[in-house]
């Protein structure tokens, strides 16, 4: 018998000065096996001696079989000991040591065997011994009836016994060895090198072996035992462990085996070439050598196929389907490995199912290494054709994988999905590839680019000859006319027409210099010629293609919701960034008045186009001489504004007019003489419109014509009092004017209103804004504050207006306004600062019911298609109008602009709106709670008393089975629910809770003879909701508040001076009173009476005696549900208010 003990007996001498190098090279091992062989009976001293002889002498092999040294770093030189410290060293020593074992296995196999086994062993994590013994009889059936696993109670110990041929192996080790750390999953940078290491022993150890040693019937044969072995275990690391070693010695196999075929092809050809040579009749020794060479060559593969195919069956096979999903990507992993490296024997539809069958995996983990494994055969087109039957078979559900909930499983199917339409004909269909198309414009970058890639070579890279290419797209362009114009075609029927953003960042690094090419773009949109012009509908796509574009080079960022921040630019990144610039500015500073010019009329065009100047590298105006070309785009600009009253047109040149005229700029004075000219014009025809048509007293006198000249007039001179200041044409008296007839007569039209209202309020802000910039009088400033109390009357009185539209545009630039000016600075708090009223706060705050919180109700009836989505754009539309009044309302609660109890009325509506305004009540609650625990927790309380007091109102105090009780007691529990799991940061908040939960609960206790309940009393169901999230200190907190609290009656139980304790959550069963019952051998000394439920008349106390509470008090409540037992107790025992005779006689 051979027996491995501790590493010990086998430790060497290091060779150098100092003995602790290897310690600090190597992790200290967490194995603890031997190396000391045993054989005969050890129970006589003539077996002891035998196995004295035999350690003696596999010590002294072992010596001379010992590994050679390897250089440190430090130049000193380290004796490695056991493989496992060789293979955890690395790469640096792994040939020597290889050659070293191959040595020593020659010299006594037995030994150097025992030594592979143990370091197998090792590399498991096994903290134990292995005991092997020959194995004497094929025919012992006893034997291999014992090979399994078992657990020894009485040492604790767990022993695995199988068959690695010629040995019966038997692995002892502790049972906290399945604790899950072993070196395979360790973490960290060395246990992950470890793992590297040990596979490439594996492929070193069958790459030296290849020419000798390999083929003796005997390592192989063994080592394939053990692992088939190890990989059958119950324990995790054996199986982990020999499953990666079988499947990395199988993937060594097969590498030998393409070196045999080479070697077989290369003896056949020299055999041919040496028998061409000789005659006939002649004799040759080296035609007989040779042709011993090529039956080797023969023999040497089916050998190799016999060990591929024992380790398949035996590990593969078992493994594949492993309940541990790493052990099952290791299995799936170099399966893909074989496929590539051995075609003619892997790629076949046998061996394909596995793959197929693990495409359906729970784990991402398995089902990516089966994509990326399909991947690299896919990717080879000699490959392909073996792959009919599996594409037809599970091409479907790789489609489907571009859904996964795992991003990187997408992406890995994306990209196997464009092999496959790469070198498959006919692999997917147009439906598969429309599909697959749609996924440009997912919000998950990587897989937006793998569909841009997939989407950019099968539809816009041309891989024909040039002569295929249609005639008229050739010239200075070339094929890119073409490619842009199957862009748009692609981009209008596709008909997300809003996420032309997304488009163009999922092709940008696969189509850059396509999309780079404006100049190409530009010539599209000024071609004359009738039979190639694009159509109404191409032209604006193009033109908002050619607005991203320029933004994507100009920006270099992703657009919003692909990606969390900006990323920061490579040097290489930044220069490509300021050539694009500069290429931008160059070609479009020529281009663009030529197509402001062509689409003035076009409003939706327009308001794009004049958005690119903003991307510009205004200094090329200078250094490029092009100063002439300002002149023709500022002249351009401003027919355009005469010509449109549409905002988005009219906001677009005011961003112009506010680039150009950027005073560190040398073209910014030829830039601000223009807008001063505009904006002159602008006021004389408003002044000179307002002056025929108002009357005093009568007001405005005009037909509807007139009114749309004002109307317009006014809309060009808010769009530009939005970024420029106007103050020197005082605006504000005029357009003040207008709002206050409005105020009292109520008789102007609302589209004049409006645009009134906007440039009053941007009137007001410059002036606020010069104040803040520099000093200003005591007397200007009151002068201000007076402007800016009247204007917030006058948005209050707009508020009830009948036009919805101008109501909720007073709502916002009140909102607005009131967040501004209520945070000034100090020195001017008391001058200008505005704090909106009480009665300001409640008119708010009714506009927010009214508008926000209100139920649309359904009409059913059927409605054709259009008139669907009609209706679903519709509802987007007025979602967001609302979704905007609350965010601007709840941003004054957060800023404390108003007060923080109106959140209360915000809060009702959590649950119910939680679909369309969840996100926003949720965030200002945790806004509010950030700037103030305590007044936060103040707002939830109210908020649910205010709901409990209409409740009662509605179904009585009594009645707590209702569904609005209910729904009360879930809005409660999702409140809890937000001060998250930290205890101790929500302390404060909810201890205030339960004390003006309490308070509340038990006011207005009244009635004869103190019989009567308190009439809030079921409130304490509600705010057991929160009592999880108390300390266990403040449940004593909590104890005394409900002691404190005197609700008695006039007369009743307070007379008799006694504190009756209530009975606990313990005594109070479905509603039931149970009476206590002492167990046995319990102290009952701590209580003379039975506890009744009662109400004493003058406190009422949680404290719990007797049962199996004990003296514990709150502190040990069943999950702090404290208030939930005794609200529960104190309502449905039904001698509540009465005081038990044997208390009274005590």
């Amino acid at each position: 018998m051979l027996r491995l003990e501790g590493e010990k007996n086998r430790r060497l001498g290091h060779l150098g000065r100092e003995n602790a190098i290897h310690d600090e090279t190597v992790p200290e091992s967490t194995v603890q096996s031997g190396s000391c062989l045993r054989n005969g009976n050890l129970q006589t001293p003539r077996g002891k001696r035998k196995v004295q002889e035999q350690c003696a002498r596999i010590r002294r092999n072992s010596s001379r079989s010992r590994r050679r040294p390897s250089q440190p770093q430090n130049g000193e030189v380290v004796e490695a000991v056991t493989l496992f410290e060789v293979v955890s060293m690395g790469k640096r020593a792994m040939q020597s040591v290889v050659d070293d074992w191959v040595e020593a296995y020659i010299q006594d196999r037995d030994v150097a065997l025992l030594d592979l086994i143990n370091f197998y062993i090792q590399c498991s994590g096994c903290q134990g011994m292995v005991t092997a013994e020959m194995f004497q009889s094929l025919c012992n059936s006893d034997v291999m009836q014992k090979m399994t696993e078992t657990f020894d109670e009485e040492t604790g110990l767990q022993y695995k016994k199988f068959m690695a041929y010629p040995w019966i192996l038997t692995v002892t080790w502790p049972v906290d060895m399945d604790n899950g750390d072993y070196p395979l999953i360790k973490p960290g940078p060395y246990w992950k090198k470890f793992k590297a290491n040990f596979c490439e022993f594996t492929a070193v150890l069958i790459q030296q072996c290849q020419y000798s040693i390999l083929y003796d019937s005997y390592l192989m044969d063994t080592v394939i035992s053990l692992l088939t072995g190890l990989a059958d275990s119950r324990v995790r690391a054996f199986r982990h462990t020999s499953t990666l070693a079988a499947v990395k010695l199988l993937t060594a196999l097969v590498r030998v085996n393409l070196n045999l075929d080479v070697s077989k092809c290369n003896a056949q050809r020299q055999y041919q070439v040496e028998k061409n040579r000789i005659s006939v009749k002649r004799t040759n020794q080296r035609l007989d050598q040779l042709e011993r060479k090529r039956k080797e060559y023969e023999q040497k593969p089916l050998e190799i196929e016999n060990m591929m195919n024992a380790i398949f069956k035996g590990t593969f096979l078992q493994r594949y389907r492993d309940v541990i999903p790493e052990i099952r990507a290791i299995c799936i992993e170099e399966l893909g490995s074989w496929m590539k490296m051995y075609p003619d024997t892997f790629l076949n539809d046998s061996y394909l199912k596995y793959i197929g069958w693990m495409l359906y995996d729970k784990q991402p983990e398995v089902r990516l290494k089966c994509l990326l494994g399909l991947q690299g055969i896919y990717d080879r087109k000699e490959l392909v054709s073996k792959m009919d039957l599996f594409t037809s078979r599970f091409k479907d559900r790789i489609v489907s994988m571009t859904l996964d909930k795992d991003h990187e499983v997408a992406v890995q199917a994306m990209k196997l999905l464009m092999l496959m339409s790469q070198n498959c004909e006919d692999a997917l269909s147009s439906e598969d590839c429309e599909t697959l198309f749609q996924f440009v414009y997912t919000t998950h970058r990587p897989l937006a680019v793998a569909a841009g890639e997939f989407l950019y070579k099968r539809l816009l890279s041309y891989q024909g000859t040039e002569e295929e290419v249609p005639p008229k797209t050739r010239g200075k362009f070339g094929a890119d006319t073409c490619y842009i114009r199957k862009l748009i075609t692609f981009f209008l029927e596709s008909e997300l027409h809003k996420h032309v953003t997304y488009l163009v960042d999922s092709l940008w690094d696969w189509a850059g210099s396509l999309l780079k090419d404006w100049e190409c773009m530009t010539t599209l949109l000024l071609e004359t010629a009738e039979e190639e012009a694009l159509s109404d509908a191409q032209e604006s796509a193009l033109i908002e293609i050619i607005l991203v574009t320029v933004r994507e080079a100009a920006e270099g960022h992703p657009p919003v919701g692909r990606g969390a921040a900006k990323k920061i630019l490579s040097a290489k990144e930044k220069k490509i960034q300021l050539e694009d610039c500069t290429k931008i500015t160059e070609h479009f500073i020529v281009v663009l008045p030529q197509l402001l010019a062509k689409y003035s009329a076009d409003a939706e065009k327009v308001a794009n186009l004049l958005q690119i100047p903003q991307y510009y590298d205004l200094d090329v105006y200078s250094t490029g001489r092009l100063e002439k070309h300002v002149d023709a785009l500022l002249s351009v600009v401003k027919g355009i504004v005469a010509e449109h009253s549409d905002m988005d047109v009219l906001e677009a040149c005011s961003r112009m007019y506010y680039v150009l005229c950027n005073e560190e700029l040398a073209i910014h004075r030829t830039a601000d003489l223009a807008r001063t000219q505009l904006i002159d014009e602008l006021v004389d025809k408003l002044n000179k419109l307002l002056d025929d048509s108002w009357h005093e007293g009568e007001g405005l006198c005009t037909d509807e014509e007139g009114v749309c000249r004002i109307y317009s007039t006014l809309r060009r001179i808010a769009a530009f009092h939005n970024a420029h200041n106007l103050t020197k044409w005082n605006l504000y008296g005029k357009t003040s004017k207008l709002l206050v007839f409005e105020m009292e007569y109520g008789s102007l039209p609302v589209q004049m209103i409006l645009p009134a209202l906007q440039c009053t309020y941007f009137a007001l802000l410059w002036q606020l804004a010069s104040v803040v910039e520099r000093s200003s009088s005591k007397e200007t400033l009151l002068a201000l504050n007076r402007e800016l109390r009247f204007f917030c009357q006058i948005c209050a009185c707009y508020l009830s207006h009948k036009d919805q539209d101008l109501s909720e545009k007073a709502f916002m630039i009140l909102c607005d306004l009131l967040m501004i000016v209520s945070h000034q600075s100090s020195r001017d708090d008391e001058a200008v600062g505005v704090l909106p009223s009480a009665s300001l706060q409640s008119k708010m705050l009714l506009f927010i019911q009214d508008h926000v919180f209100t139920e649309d109700k359904e009409e059913i009836k059927d409605l054709t298609e259009e008139e669907e989505r009609e209706k679903e754009s519709y509802k987007l539309n007025d979602l967001h109008r609302r979704r905007s009044l609350l965010a601007v309302y709840c941003k004054l609660i957060v800023f404390t602009v108003v007060e923080m109890s109106a959140a209360a009325e915000i809060y009702k509506h959590y649950m119910k709106t939680y679909n369309d305004f969840g996100d926003i009540i949720k965030e200002t609650l945790s806004r509010t709670r950030h700037n103030n625990k305590i007044q936060s927790a103040r707002t939830l309380i109210l908020c649910l008393q205010q709901l409990f007091q209409k409740h009662t109102e509605t179904h009585g105090s009594t009645n707590s089975m209702d569904s609005s009780f209910t729904n009360i007691k879930e809005l409660a529990r999702r409140f809890s629910l937000t001060f998250g799991w930290d205890q101790v940061k929500s302390r404060e908040s909810v201890a205030m809770i339960h004390k003006e939960g309490i308070e509340f609960a038990f006011q207005g206790a009244a009635g004869v003879e103190g019989k009567c309940l308190p009439p809030n009393l079921n409130f304490l169901l509600i705010i057991s909701e929160f009592s999880n999230k108390l300390l266990k200190p403040d449940k004593r907190l909590v104890e005394d508040v409900i002691k404190a609290e005197d609700f008695s009656a006039e007369g009743g139980a307070e007379d008799l001076g006694e504190e009756v304790d209530v009975v606990g959550a313990d005594q109070v069963r479905d509603g039931v009173y149970q009476p206590c019952t002492w167990p046995t051998g319990a102290d009952q000394s701590l209580e003379t009476t039975h506890p009744h439920p009662c109400y004493t008349g003058s406190r009422w106390k949680g404290q719990i005696k007797g049962g199996r509470a004990g003296q514990s008090g709150l502190a040990e409540e069943k999950e702090g549900r404290v208030l939930l037992a005794a609200a529960e107790e104190l309502l449905t025992y039904q001698a509540v208010g009465t005081v038990g005779s044997d208390y009274a006689a005590d």
